[in-house]
């Protein structure tokens, strides 16, 4: 998985069980690792983009020969806190990409409703940061400008906003319904003509480097391994519910422990009406 993070905690976290290394207090798929350097994914938009910011300053005071990637679309670009990330990384001159992926939609909302300028990438030298647009569905062309980024901001201590053009073929989560705001026809043409994985699959392809059987095989391995690790996270119980508490403050506020009291209290009186036993002790 996402640089080494193995897929048991992966499915851990999209159930919330006691071996989710977040607790069970996130939403599913909002994971993240400290020892793999890696934070949750941000659900509010734009949140991460100062945070990453603050980061890479950290990182630039410490003399870290490190940088900070930050990842978000279109439509966060479009929130006050990029403003703020944006200028104060060039102002700070903090080693950090700013990672675009411009997918056409900001849940519901198309581009040519979000903005009348030339996209994201063309807002960087107002800001005085270097900025590229690439083919977002080319997994070369977004390597190399990647790589070179990280080079630079390594170097020179600068920061780099990268724009990948892409399309979002799915629906934006589970409550969306994107047929409402966009045509089948549509969705259609991105998955059959420019989807970025069966772009690399026809190049491995072409070279010799990947055949009918392989696929076949590598597919069957996986569907097994992500079933077996589905049926794992489901048999585990759910994290204690003191966890709420937790990990918040180094000495926990009086208001804290009271509403944890109160939570214990509320718990011994009335626990038959939950499913205690589905949660660690």
């Amino acid at each position: 998985m996402h640089r080494g993070y193995p897929l048991d905690l992966f499915m851990a976290q999209c159930y919330g069980n006691a071996s989710d290394p977040g607790k069970g207090r996130q939403m599913p798929v909002h994971y993240g690792c400290k020892d793999l350097h890696f934070v949750t994914i941000s659900s509010p938009l734009a949140t991460q983009i100062p945070q990453a910011v603050g980061s890479a300053y950290a990182i630039k005071r410490e003399n870290g020969n490190r940088i900070v990637i930050c990842y978000f679309g279109e439509g966060a670009a479009s929130e006050g806190d990029a403003h703020a990330g944006f200028n104060f990384a060039a102002t700070l001159e903090c080693p950090i990409i700013f990672f675009c992926r411009n997918n056409g939609y900001a849940i519901s909302t198309p581009t040519s409703e979000q903005y009348r300028g030339d996209g994201i990438a063309a807002r960087g030298p107002g800001y005085g940061i270097h900025s590229i647009r690439v083919d977002g569905n080319d997994v070369f062309a977004v390597y190399n400008a990647t790589k070179e980024a990280r080079r630079r901001a390594v170097a020179e201590n600068q920061p780099f906003l990268i724009e990948a053009m892409t399309y979002r073929i799915g629906h934006h989560s589970t409550s969306d319904d994107s047929s409402a705001y966009r045509s089948v026809d549509e969705v259609n043409y991105w998955d059959k003509q420019d989807h970025p994985i069966s772009r690399l699959r026809h190049y491995m392809v072409g070279r010799g480097w990947w055949d009918e059987e392989q696929e076949k095989i590598w597919r069957k391995k996986s569907r097994k391994r992500v079933m077996e690790a589905f049926e794992e996270a489901e048999r585990k119980l759910k994290p204690q519910p003191q966890l709420l508490f937790s990990d918040v403050y180094t000495e926990t506020p009086w208001h804290i422990r009271k509403q944890q009291e109160s939570l214990e209290r509320h718990l011994k009186q009335y626990g038959e009406h939950y499913p205690l036993d589905l949660y660690e002790k």
